[in-house]
């Protein structure tokens, strides 16, 4: 079974959707519709927006939360192949990340950290192609604006500017025009914003945004399922974080760099999933694609398949524990 998923075919792509059903399908049958979050004004116009098309329809919010967490599985198995973060083509990171995301039930449900994630996956993306471009300002720019745009969606998102900062040192010499441009992008889409609220007499939305919490055991019912799920995500990240360490050995010097890039994303990201108002369930959703590209170097260890195949099982067995348990 694991090899269906290490292939890079066409039909991989229809086994990761039957998948994606099957260890989703709680949502599904228990749908949940969106509400607004105080402080989260952009947020907040878009499920107003949708509230238009769908009304109370839970089932359909939860039908675009599946599609849109299965195209960011295939975003994130895009970005490792173009990239070359693995030795081979495969939909493992696509699995690993349809798999975690389903091991909390709303994970799975349409939220704002949902739709952080799509920025803060294409400013990764864009950060990898700092090293090879004769346009370094315009993907400068562009990676900054979608952090910028992240942290407009949620106040500790702003963190990721250390992010930015890490990419800026590891993947270009210093050059202050280019740390010009970067803070030129990230300022952007504040300064857009501030116009519109102030042209529509909104400005106050402003004084709301800021929102800093702990967000830890907050949104969970049981000690015994926190406990398990720690300790089963640690065991996936250990075995991550060890066959990387075999796989990226052999890697040039860009590559190596990227690893490092994708440590200090998953870094932040557990830094500010934590200080994150407790009244965002999801607020752990940011932290799941570093994470699931990690663990996804122990699915693909060549040279030791057994330890692959165990820690595929594992994983299954984890996920079949957290669906029990959500029941």
């Amino acid at each position: 079974m694991l090899q269906l998923f290490k292939n890079n075919s066409p039909f991989t792509v229809i086994a990761l959707f039957i998948f994606a059903l099957l260890v989703k399908s709680q949502v599904l049958l228990h749908p949940v519709v969106p509400t607004m979050t105080g402080g989260h004004f952009l947020y907040n116009y878009i499920v107003r927006a949708m509230f238009l098309i769908f009304r109370n329809g839970g089932f359909a919010y939860s039908i675009v939360a599946i599609i849109i967490l299965f195209m960011q599985s295939l975003y994130l198995k895009n970005i490792a192949t173009r990239h070359k973060l693995f030795q081979r083509y495969t939909y493992i990171p696509a699995f690993v990340y349809l798999l975690l995301t389903s091991i909390y039930p709303p994970f799975n449900t349409f939220s704002e950290t949902l739709l952080v994630n799509w920025f803060l996956l294409g400013a990764v993306d864009t950060m990898f192609g700092f090293t090879q471009t004769t346009q370094p300002r315009k993907l400068i720019f562009n990676a900054s604006f979608l952090l910028s745009m992240a942290a407009l969606f949620q106040f500790t998102m702003l963190a990721y500017f250390f992010l930015l900062l890490v990419g800026m040192v590891m993947f270009r010499s210093f050059n202050l025009g280019e740390w010009s441009v970067a803070l030129m992008g990230y300022t952007t889409p504040v300064y857009f914003t501030a116009c519109i609220l102030f042209l529509f007499d909104k400005i106050g939305l402003y004084s709301a945004w800021p929102h800093v919490g702990f967000n830890f055991t907050s949104n969970v019912t049981s000690i015994f399922y926190l406990i398990v799920t720690l300790t089963g995500l640690l065991i996936l990240l250990a075995s991550g974080v060890y066959a990387m360490q075999q796989n990226v050995a052999m890697s040039n010097i860009y590559i190596r760099r990227d690893w490092i890039a994708i440590s200090f994303y998953l870094i932040i990201s557990v830094f500010v999933a934590i200080l994150t108002d407790s009244e965002i369930k999801t607020a752990w959703l940011i932290a799941m694609p570093a994470l699931s590209i990690i663990i996804s170097h122990a699915l693909l260890l060549e040279k030791n398949q057994r330890f692959s195949n165990f820690i595929f099982y594992f994983s299954l067995v984890f996920l079949i524990f957290c669906l029990l348990a959500n029941k």
